[in-house]
C-alpha cells in the first residue's frame, strides 16, 4: 500500500511563500497522478493542483501564477511551491496520491497545516 506524509507547513506573512513537500513510501510503483487540497475552517476541501505521471499539471484558477507543483520520482516526493501567499490561503493543506492495482484509489496524507498573516 501506498503511505503519504506531508511536512513543510508554517505560518508565513502575506506575500511570502512557503514549499510543501509529500513523501510517498510503500508501494510506489503503482502511484501515478498525485495532487494537492486544502481545507479551510467552515469549508470544503477545495482542489489546489495536480501532476500527472508525465509531467502534465492542473491548477485551480486562484493557484495559477502563484503556485507550482512537481515531483521528484527518484525522491518520492511531490512539492507544492507556494508565491505571493495571501490570507485566504490559510487552510490544512493535504496531498494526495492515486495509486493503481484491482481497483484505483485515491490516497491521502495527514494534512499539513499553513496559515498567512496578514
Amino acid at each position: 500500500q501506498v503511505q503519504l506524509v506531508e511536512s513543510g507547513g508554517g505560518l508565513v506573512q502575506a506575500g511570502g511563500s512557503l514549499t510543501l513537500s509529500c513523501a510517498a513510501s510503500g508501494s510506489i510503483a503503482s502511484i501515478r497522478t498525485q495532487g494537492w487540497y486544502r481545507q479551510a475552517p467552515g469549508k470544503q476541501r477545495e482542489f489546489v493542483a495536480h501532476i500527472t505521471t508525465g509531467g502534465s499539471v492542473l491548477y485551480a484558477e486562484f493557484a495559477k501564477g502563484r503556485f507550482t507543483i512537481s515531483r521528484d520520482n527518484a525522491k518520492n516526493l511531490v512539492y507544492l511551491q507556494m508565491n505571493s501567499l495571501k490570507p485566504e490561503d490559510t487552510a490544512d493543506y493535504y496531498c494526495w496520491a492515486g495509486a493503481v492495482g484491482s481497483t484505483y484509489r485515491i490516497i491521502w496524507g495527514q494534512g499539513t497545516q499553513v496559515t498567512v498573516s496578514s
